[in-house]
């Protein structure tokens, strides 16, 4: 599935439960925001972004915990923290490593994502190889995407 068509699956389950979104980001340094504020009616679902890079900004700003920020408990705390933040229903989280070296003992191209909302909270690891960070950004936005659009069809009503 293209990226737009995978912003537009979100678009329309966020317009018809009525949901807002927010994004925490690392990695991607932007892409996942601009997607979504690129749709359609974005003004009435999309309610911003914090684009994280750097740890201190992480811990300090979103509440991820000491330790290392490319990791499950970072993904989870990026996205309880936006949320809260920007007080919206669901969030989606990304924190990696995009290369071309790795980070806090990951190898380039691992990602994790967290989504929270409708009181559920999900993480998800995933790993991009063999490409340049360019690459490994793009392929994170995507699997972004996807996991919201999924986590959203398992119960975007409830997320209110």
């Amino acid at each position: 599935m293209s990226r737009q068509e995978l912003v537009d699956r979100v678009t329309e389950l966020l317009d018809s439960a009525d949901v807002t979104v927010a994004v925490a980001e690392s990695l991607t340094g932007g892409m996942m925001a601009s997607a979504l504020a690129a749709a359609p009616g974005a003004s009435k679902w999309f309610r911003g972004a914090v684009v994280a890079y750097a740890s201190d900004v992480k811990h300090e700003l979103l509440g991820v915990p000491p330790g290392p920020v490319v990791s499950a408990p970072a993904a989870e705390a990026m996205a309880s923290g936006v949320r809260r933040l920007l007080d919206a229903d669901v969030a989606v989280a990304l924190t990696g490593a995009g290369g071309p070296d790795g980070q806090d003992g990951q190898p380039p191209g691992t990602v994790f994502f967290g989504l929270s909302g409708g009181g559920k909270r999900q993480v998800e690891h995933r790993h991009f190889d063999d490409r340049d960070p360019g690459q490994v950004c793009a392929d994170a936005v995507d699997e972004a995407l996807t996991l919201l659009y999924t986590f959203l069809r398992s119960g975007a009503a409830a997320c209110r």
